[in-house]
């Protein structure tokens, strides 16, 4: 049984897991998601095309990629203060950003302009674009069915 939940900054799923083992045995698992703010979201599109071209580096040739990754960006702002990279996984989100190590850009993309989550590409790069740019309908609109 699976019960989903959503309002306009906020969706939940509750599962109910029965144990194969013993099936009157009910857990529940709750996950959440928060939308970013827009104003977090406008931030990190902005910021992240004044590093595009400061750079010399171009986004995805597949919008959504750009798009997920603002979002996660954006999401990082709000909930941890700093735009910790979505892409990787982190024991400790809180104080992975206290660090910054891993704050866009990181170290390896400010140092050697490698960028993990493929937000910045170099020309070279197979998957780079030609824009530097993306607009905030283009965000909503490659995201609206995550």
């Amino acid at each position: 049984m699976t019960l989903q939940l959503q309002a306009s900054s906020f969706a939940a799923t509750i599962s109910s897991l029965a144990s194969p083992l013993n099936r009157s045995t009910r857990r529940f698992v709750i996950r959440a998601q928060v939308e970013p703010t827009e104003k977090s979201v406008e931030i990190m599109r902005k910021f992240s095309e004044q590093y595009a071209r400061k750079s010399g580096t171009y986004f995805c040739v597949d919008k959504g990629v750009t798009s997920v990754v603002i979002k996660g960006l954006a999401d990082h702002k709000d909930s941890l203060g700093a735009p910790l990279c979505p892409c990787r996984h982190y024991d400790d989100k809180q104080a992975e950003a206290g660090q910054g190590f891993w704050n866009c850009p990181c170290v390896p993309m400010r140092e050697r302009k490698e960028c993990h989550c493929m937000l910045f590409l170099t020309p070279e790069n197979d998957f780079a674009g030609k824009e530097q740019t993306i607009t905030l309908e283009e965000i909503r609109e490659s995201t609206a069915n995550m």
